[in-house]
């Protein structure tokens, strides 16, 4: 026997149910993005007792173990019950792809497919892997991700380059997680202004450092720009192939 719980680690602590996942309930949701069950962004690390709570509600109900599916947040709750004896397998689920030990994770190849679509139409956190291969895939003309420094002057430098080539347009991508100092006093005081989640993050699209970047290279060269924000719309995407078949084998061997 299955059972869901709805809203994640919050329905764990008293603020979620329990239901049967059974053929008929499940089915047809393999091309749907996001989640039947419901997220939350609850840590019971941080609450009073909190693995101990949890893991003597889920014995209560009869559950004999946990299938934990989520990224870095998620997945070091889950480690942290296994810690306590309790049964637990965890599922690498997230577009950011920065779980270590793991060749890929469920949700980034869809995530890139999102982006290249994206910029296809010509319009990550603090690592670059959607943004990178997105932009790759996509034909992007430059790609800025955290892990590699680049600065304003590098920008501006290619893009006056590509002007002298004749080339009218540059598509950029930049991932969210990005720290640029000639970007920071306006990205510094957008993150200033918003709130940490229960695992201390903020939400990184917030920053604006699309904007900001796209201000700063007006500043400089006088091209007109135009930023598009992706976000969470990376997201919601309809599950690609590949990530409907390793989520299948998964959750096969989870059960």
């Amino acid at each position: 026997q299955v059972s869901g719980i709805r809203n994640g680690w919050a329905g764990l602590l008293g603020r979620g149910d329990v239901e049967d996942l059974t053929p008929t309930s499940v089915r047809g949701i393999l091309p749907l993005g996001g989640t039947i069950l419901g997220t939350s962004r609850t840590n019971p690390m941080k609450e009073k007792d909190g693995i101990t709570r949890v893991v003597a509600l889920l014995q209560a109900n009869g559950v004999d173990g946990l299938v934990a599916i989520g990224g870095d947040d998620t997945l070091s709750v889950a480690a942290a019950m296994s810690d306590a004896g309790y049964p637990v397998v965890g599922v690498p689920k997230t577009i950011d792809n920065d779980l270590a030990v793991t060749e890929f994770c469920i949700g980034f190849d869809t995530a890139v497919g999102v982006v290249v679509e994206a910029l296809d139409r010509l319009m990550g956190r603090d690592t670059g892997w959607v943004g990178m291969v997105g932009g790759l895939a996509g034909g992007a003309d430059l790609i800025i991700i955290p892990e590699f420094a680049v600065s304003l002057d590098q920008v501006v430098e290619h893009l006056h380059r590509r002007r002298g080539e004749g080339k009218d347009f540059s598509i950029i991508v930049i991932a969210e997680g990005v720290r640029m100092p000639e970007l920071e006093p306006a990205v510094a005081a957008a993150a200033a202004a918003e709130k940490r989640d229960a695992f201390g993050h903020i939400q990184l699209a917030k920053q604006g450092v699309g904007d900001a970047l796209s201000t700063r290279i007006e500043d400089k060269t006088g091209f007109e720009t135009r930023v598009t924000v992706l976000g969470h719309l990376q997201r919601g995407g309809s599950p690609t192939p590949v990530d409907r078949i390793w989520a299948t084998r998964l959750g096969v061997a989870a059960t």
